[in-house]
């Protein structure tokens, strides 16, 4: 089973990602900020990595930015999801590490297909 690292500082926007992913066959784990991110997902195997951008201690762009840095993370998929809509926005996303940014909010049957694709598994 494929497993995916939930990286945001809101409860409600995980506990909406988590049941989308475990109800599209992932196991998921959460943290609550980039650097308990990082940590979980240097201790942890993960096949994809969904982060928010605005978040205390540590934003979204630094988590991937030392991410992408480490060679254990260099590889894994990162999906950015954020309010901020802006072309800057995803043009930031993309050069910090993501692979993927989407506008919240996103549609169930979105994130599960996004998900899927990135952590390559057929639907």
């Amino acid at each position: 089973m494929a497993r995916v690292l939930v990286v945001d500082d809101a409860t409600t926007v995980r506990m909406y990602y988590r049941d989308v992913l475990e109800e599209a066959g992932f196991t998921v784990e959460e943290a609550v900020n980039g650097f308990e991110g990082l940590e979980k997902a240097i201790e942890q195997s993960f096949d994809l990595l969904v982060v928010d951008v605005n978040m205390p201690k540590m934003d979204g762009y630094a988590f991937l930015r030392q991410g992408r840095a480490m060679p254990e993370l260099r590889a894994v998929p990162a999906l950015m999801i954020s309010t901020e809509s802006e072309p800057q926005d995803s043009a930031r996303a993309y050069a910090a590490g993501a692979n993927l940014y989407l506008v919240k909010p996103v549609q169930p049957q979105t994130l599960a297909e996004a998900a899927r694709v990135m952590a390559g598994i057929a639907s």
